[in-house]
This record gives C-alpha cells, structure tokens and sequence, in this order.
C-alpha cells in the first residue's frame, strides 16, 4: 500500500471515529519525512469551538512535537477538503502539501462545504461585504516598532 493511501485511510478512520463519537467527518493526519507528527479530529462537538477543525489541531500538536511555529516540511492528509482557516493555518506555519479525499462539491449536499466562505474571500478584504476596516486611535503609534525592538 502507497505511503499517501496509509496517511490518507488513518484521516479517514479518525473521521469515522468522530462521527461514532457525535462529531462531524473530518479526520486530519500531519506527516514529516514519512512519519506521523500528528493526527486529530474535529473536535467542535465537545469544545463549541468554531476553530476546533481536524487540522488545526493537527498543526498545534505538531507545533508542541517540533517545539516550533514553523512546520516546513510537512504534509496534511484530511478527510475532507480544508476550509479557508485551516489553509491559511497551513500557509502561515510553512505546510505546502495538503492531500484531501473529499471535496466541498462531495459536502455540499450534507451542509459541510466551505465553498461560499472561499467565494467571500476571494471578493477580497477591501471588499464592503467583508466587514473588514481599519480604526487605530489618534493617538496610537508605535505598536510594530515595540515589537520590532524587543524581537
């Protein structure tokens, strides 16, 4: 059995535990040169956590293993096809390789697809319907540039 088949059938084995468990499909598994750092489920069910999502917890554990923020090298195998957060999670750490078995398309039927939250992004941040604007005080300067000194 190919490598992405093992990591691919273990996401979707821990998808299928979540749905026994009463949570939701999805199953991620995160991998560095061959070997499982990670894996998780999506955990929104018992936490009520929005951001509870399979690979975001995959990447917080890898983060613990390598005691680092910076996970370059390593792939995600999901169950289903990342939504906007867990890709953007993704880019920010360093990942460059995400494999999914299901799509948004597969999802949409069930309610699952984050297709519609990709299409609003997509629009842009300047855009009116993102609800994203700027408000700094008058008064405030500096904030970066504290940082900037202390890093």
């Amino acid at each position: 059995m190919a490598e992405q088949d093992v990591f691919m059938r273990r996401a979707l084995e821990l998808a299928r535990a979540n749905i026994a468990a009463g949570g939701r499909p999805f199953g991620a598994v995160l991998v560095k040169d061959g070997k499982v750092l990670a894996e998780a489920a999506n955990g929104i069910h018992a936490s009520h956590d929005p951001t509870d999502h399979a690979e975001m917890r995959a990447i917080r554990l890898a983060s613990a293993v390598l005691r680092s923020p910076r996970l370059d090298g390593c792939s995600v195998y999901a169950s289903g096809h990342p939504c906007p957060m867990c890709l953007a999670a993704m880019y920010l750490c360093g990942i460059q390789q995400a494999w999914f078995a299901y799509s948004n398309e597969d999802a949409e039927p069930f309610g699952l697809s984050t297709g519609a939250v990709y299409a609003r992004l997509a629009e842009g941040p300047a855009a009116p319907a993102s609800g994203l604007r700027q408000w700094k005080p008058a008064d405030e300067q500096g904030l970066y540039a504290e940082w900037g000194m202390k890093s």
